[in-house]
């Protein structure tokens, strides 16, 4: 008996939509991408059977080809000519992808999948803050002041105090000239930013902490200091995240 073969749990309930959706495809992959992250469909079987699908949805077969397409271009299934659809292992997932990656966040109750996201982007920016130590032109020291200096007077407004909190660290990742890395880090923080694990609390203490750690980091920066400005802003970014999470999770996972 191949893998394809196996037997499958039985099929999840059609989802709770409370109205039809506008754009079929586009839901219907969405509903898909959250059953195999939570592992309704098991790596190495086969997806339902087309027919399956589309009665489980009251979709067309166009609408399940087309979802199905989809779900491969994400790393989360192989369509194999005659032999069905086999779902992939999360080693295969596009974990760079939105649906993805808010799939795997919204399954994780260890946040180790946060704690990944906040080590990638400590060991990106913090090297970024060392080449901008090294390259940044004054009109872009500059801004970084200004807005340290404004968040210090955003502290009871935390919705506009994470505006200039975001373009601060753009500031510093542009003054890199790495467009790489601040494009890695801009998709990630984008598909976690309004993700209630990830920004956790906003008291203004926590703030006043945070904007501490960005002085540090603009103060290593204006002073020409590569180690210094990476130093300042590794801590910045774990310190900040061991906040958030509060007693949730294994803070070991940031140890380095």
């Amino acid at each position: 008996m191949t893998a394809l073969q196996r037997p499958t749990a039985p099929e999840p309930a059609p989802p709770a939509w409370s109205r039809r959706p506008a754009n079929l495809a586009k839901a219907v992959t969405a509903e898909l991408v959250r059953r195999v992250v939570r592992g309704d469909y098991e790596p190495g079987s086969a997806l339902p059977a087309e027919h399956a699908l589309c009665d489980a949805f009251s979709v067309s077969r166009t609408v399940v080809r087309e979802a199905v397409k989809v779900l491969q271009e994400k790393g989360l299934v192989q369509i194999r000519q005659g032999s069905g659809t086999a779902v992939l292992p999360s080693t295969s997932w596009n974990l760079l992808d939105e649906l993805v990656l808010a799939a795997v966040i919204d399954d994780d109750a260890t946040l180790g999948i946060l704690d990944d996201v906040v080590v990638t982007r400590r060991l990106l920016e913090s090297d970024m803050a060392n080449v901008a130590a090294r390259t940044a032109d004054d009109e872009a020291v500059a801004r970084m002041g200004e807005l340290v200096d404004r968040m210090d007077e955003l502290l009871d407004a935390p919705e506009s105090y994470h505006e200039h909190d975001r373009a601060f660290h753009d500031t510093v990742m542009r003054a890199s000239g790495n467009r790489i890395a601040r494009a890695v880090v801009r998709s990630l923080e984008g598909q976690v930013i309004n993700t209630a694990s990830y920004m956790g609390r906003t008291e203004r203490a926590l703030c006043e902490a945070s904007n501490q750690g960005h002085r540090r980091i603009f103060e290593r920066i204006a002073a020409r200091d590569p180690d210094g400005a990476a130093e300042a802003m590794f801590a910045h970014i774990t310190d900040a995240w061991l906040v958030r999470r509060a007693e949730q999770g294994d803070p070991d996972r940031l140890a380095r």
